[in-house]
């Protein structure tokens, strides 16, 4: 070889390493299960018949939910069909992923109702009576013309706000629930969803527990899901909101919420509807009133203290009163009455006097949305039993966390004054510990959001007191971070690159096309760190994933 073909091949062999090829496919071709329980067997024919369309289009993996937090709870029957799907997912080349380790949704609590995150009552006056000591509130809070009878051109009388008065909220004199008058919402129509709505706020007293009603009726509203109840302080941090998934046309139900004031002395009430599409919603008969302990909770991190009216006397449980323990306790229920303090025989607490009694109690939040407590040690030992029976049952090599949403923390003894982000960490550290003693070499993904500045890794959360700041500095690197939104996400998951976690992109969101999912590809071409896509419905909403698998398939993955 002369010196001049010698120089040519050097500079092709470096041309050549200069140029970084496609690594070829993204490795996760991901799709989420959602909208089926395994309750019949119809729902395994369903997921199978999507199974099979989705290995036609090289999709790889499945996460599914299926209530596996509570597989130990499950009859022989959801046994069988879980059994079912695992093995259509093998038969079809795809991976089964079991979503694990609920804390924002309290999957444990079907264990132990009173891991729940507690949220204090202080010093509400009671006082004792036949054997019992029930709330006696002073204090009421007022909310005016909750039933709408006095009004102005402007709209109902005492409400500091309302959407579009005269237009998406009115007053309505020919349909009410009581008395002469109800506001109604209404969706104009028009290319956007819809906002009808009214607020108030209101005095109250610093920790404690309220209970906000109202009657409601509908016609033709949609989704199911747009009327709420909320309740913020005045700066809008979220102290509660409901929705209902109220039928699309329905007489008049009463609804609800429960919400502690924390450390607020005035809380803003709004009632209405969010993103309507179409329909309209009636209110009438809306009210307040301040609670006795309705899910009252029984933990270490969850004690009772009963004083006298003067705090010179602190009594004892088991001399002086029994314990403030629900045996029906059902966090998922708040709409019970209150639980009287039982007084016993004997005991130093006499019929009239005032006491001051605190306690600790759940929340219930969105529609069925219960946090737990990170802190409590039983918390870890179901975990690990749970992980014991998935990894028997299904023999996965891959688990998504559930670790998403987290309204709540730092507000009982387990866990009050913890740095909440270093709490988060610590919960996801000991989770993947726990998968990795059943399932040694598991890979390890978990929802972003509480990892993520941009979404909910920050202060002014929720219940939660403190902040979530700083979270993604307390989890391994090794966990992949299953960043999700409708948007494309190019800040977060540039974020995640540049702290070292790979990620899981997570998009679709149940739009009509694939608009969004491109973008989400756009964004994620520059950067190395991204292991794969999700089709992530929160409907049942699969028309797009043959089209969201091909544009996956045409899509070549960043050489590393």
């Amino acid at each position: 070889m002369n010196l001049r073909t010698a120089f040519v091949a050097v500079c092709l062999l470096a041309l050549a390493a200069s140029e970084s090829p496609a690594a070829g496919p993204y490795a996760d071709r991901f799709v989420w299960i959602y909208g089926w329980s395994l309750g019949q067997d119809r729902d395994v024919t369903e997921i199978t018949r999507l199974l099979e369309n989705a290995a036609s289009h090289g999709i790889n993996g499945a996460i599914v939910s299926f209530n596996l937090d509570t597989l130990s709870k499950q009859s022989p029957a959801y046994l069988r069909r879980l059994d079912a799907v695992n093995a259509a997912c093998a038969s079809n080349h795809i991976e089964l992923i079991p979503a694990i380790f609920s804390v924002g949704y309290g999957s444990v609590l079907a264990y132990d109702p009173n891991l729940a995150e507690g949220l204090i009552v202080k010093d509400a006056p009671f006082i004792a009576s036949a054997g019992e000591a029930k709330l006696a509130a002073s204090n009421s809070p007022s909310l005016a013309n909750g039933g709408f009878e006095n009004f102005s051109a402007t709209g109902p009388d005492g409400f500091t706000f309302s959407d579009q008065p005269g237009k998406s909220t009115a007053m309505d004199f020919a349909i009410h629930h009581d008395g002469k008058a109800s506001l109604k919402f209404e969706v104009l129509g028009g290319k956007t969803p819809g906002h009808g709505r009214v607020f108030q706020e209101i005095s109250v007293t610093p920790n404690r527990c309220y209970r906000v009603s109202a009657w409601v009726k509908t016609e033709g509203l949609r989704p199911a899901s747009a009327f709420r109840l909320e309740v913020t302080d005045p700066n809008n941090k979220e102290l509660n909101q409901r929705h209902f998934n109220l039928p699309l046309t329905n007489d008049w139900r009463k609804v609800s919420l429960v919400f502690n004031s924390l450390n607020f002395d005035r809380v803003r009430l709004t009632a209405g509807f969010w993103a309507a599409a179409a329909g309209q919603a009636w209110l009438d008969d809306w009210a307040v009133e301040e609670l006795g302990p309705v899910n009252p909770l029984h933990r270490p991190g969850t004690p009772t203290t009963v004083r006298s009216a003067d705090g010179s006397v602190t009594y004892q449980e088991g001399r002086d009163y029994t314990a403030l323990q629900d045996p029906h306790l059902n966090p998922s229920r708040d709409d019970g009455p209150a639980m009287p303090l039982k007084l016993l025989p004997g005991g130093r607490i006499q019929d009239g006097d005032r006491l001051r009694v605190s306690w600790y109690h759940s929340i219930l939040i969105n529609r069925f949305q219960v946090s737990v407590c990170m802190a409590e040690p039983e918390l870890y030992e179901i975990f690990d039993r749970q992980a014991a029976a998935v990894a028997a049952r299904l023999h996965p090599s891959r688990v998504l966390l559930s670790m998403d949403e987290i309204r709540g923390g730092g507000t009982c003894e387990a866990c009050r004054g913890r740095d909440l982000g270093e709490l988060l960490g610590d919960c996801v550290t000991r989770q993947m510990q726990i998968v990795r003693r059943h399932l040694p070499g598991a890979e390890i993904y978990v929802w972003a959001d509480m990892f993520d500045p941009a979404l909910n890794a920050r202060g002014n959360y929720f219940m939660a007191e403190g902040s979530f700041a700083g979270s993604w500095k307390h989890v391994p690197k090794d966990v992949i971070m299953a960043a999700w939104g409708a948007a494309p996400q190019p800040k977060n998951l540039r974020f995640f690159a540049d702290q070292g976690f790979r990620t899981l992109a997570c998009c679709y969101y149940d739009a009509n096309d694939l608009k969004e999912v491109k973008s989400w590809l756009d964004a994620a071409r520059p950067l190395t760190n991204v292991t794969g896509f999700m089709y992530t419905p929160w409907q049942k909403k699969y028309d797009l994933l043959p089209d969201f698998a091909d544009l996956l398939k045409n899509e070549s993955a960043p050489a590393k």
